[in-house]
């Protein structure tokens, strides 16, 4: 590949969306067991608005761009790849640097793009995809049967476990902030919906299950929600936490962990080693890319925009006013 800059955004030193700016600089070159990927669409994700405003610092190894999951063309091969060659089209997890015209990642990080999925829809997958099958599915021990709440059941995150979850024969309830975010769960296949503004979910979560609770609880709001989510559970029940919107500290009454025998788990993806993340990558392509391409389960995408554009895109974000994935265009 002879091109030798490109466009990428900067948030350097952060702060607000005002600080992202459209800059040029140099290509990345790939490592050994990496790949160039030229990016089409990259995906918005809370972690980028954390890195942005200097809460959330990447690893030391990773880049300092912010982008986490990309599609696109590979153009260049680290000198360890075999399983990819140029041109293959392919959506992947990346350490940073997605919010660019180039992007390195991991080869065993990549993922062909599902059979009837665009390129556009490919992008909005890995971080999504990842986060929810590792957390839901691996961590959370989610069986056929069993009950799942999801609390921001509008967002990306929560609209891919309410799929993934009924699809594994899952019964799923969602907490979500209006009437608009209601109906969105619904069509998702969400059995029970909770507008939080109107209900306690502690109580419409009991009326639901006569009184048993639900057997895992995917969170992402923390806060005052950590106790009523240990309320929320059954026996045996599972607590899977991946953000703190709310915070992290809380007073908490911890006997009931005792008496319900229940886990309290969580985790973040972006820390996990390379052959974690790469163990997670053959499981979605061996057990959920059949799903996509038999149309099953599918992203949900709010609004795509043009890299220029990209500050937009985080207040829009940071608003919590959209329903599903908030998209780049780099070059379609």
């Amino acid at each position: 590949m002879s091109k030798q800059t490109m466009r990428h955004v900067e948030h350097r030193p952060g702060g607000g969306a005002e600080c992202l700016r459209l800059v040029e600089g140099p290509v990345p070159e790939p490592g050994p067991h990496d790949v160039l990927v030229r990016v089409a669409y990259a995906g918005i994700n809370r972690p980028d608005v954390f890195q942005r405003s200097g809460s959330y610092p990447p690893p030391p190894d990773a880049s300092p761009l912010l982008g986490l999951e990309i599609a696109g063309e590979i153009v260049a091969l680290g000198a360890q790849v075999s399983r990819w060659k140029l041109g293959d089209q392919v959506c992947a997890l990346t350490p940073g640097g997605g919010y660019a015209e180039y992007c390195v990642a991991p080869a065993e990080h990549c993922l062909p793009v599902p059979a009837g999925l665009s390129l556009l829809e490919a992008a909005a997958l890995p971080e999504t995809y990842f986060t929810v099958w590792s957390n839901v599915f691996e961590r959370g021990a989610l069986q056929a049967g069993e009950t799942l709440l999801v609390h921001g059941g509008s967002s990306g995150i929560g609209l891919t476990a309410i799929q993934l979850a009924k699809q594994f024969g899952a019964r799923v309830f969602t907490t979500v902030g209006n009437s608009e975010k209601v109906q969105a769960c619904q069509r998702a296949g969400a059995d029970r919906v909770i507008n939080y503004r109107e209900e306690d979910f502690v109580e419409a979560v009991a009326q639901a299950t006569d009184g048993n609770g639900v057997n895992v609880i995917l969170d992402m709001v923390g806060g005052d929600y950590i106790p009523r989510n240990i309320q929320s559970l059954a026996l045996e029940g599972r607590l899977v936490q991946i953000a703190f919107l709310q915070g992290s500290r809380v007073e908490l009454d911890t006997s009931p962990i005792m008496r319900k025998r229940l886990t309290f788990t969580g985790s973040t993806l972006r820390p996990r080693s390379r052959a974690q993340k790469a163990d997670i990558a053959t499981a979605l392509q061996a057990k959920v890319w059949p799903l996509l391409e038999q149309g099953l389960c599918r992203p949900v995408i709010h609004s795509t925009f043009p890299l220029d554009e990209v500050a937009h895109a985080h207040r829009l974000m940071e608003s919590s006013q959209h329903i599903g994935k908030i998209m780049l265009a780099i070059a379609p």
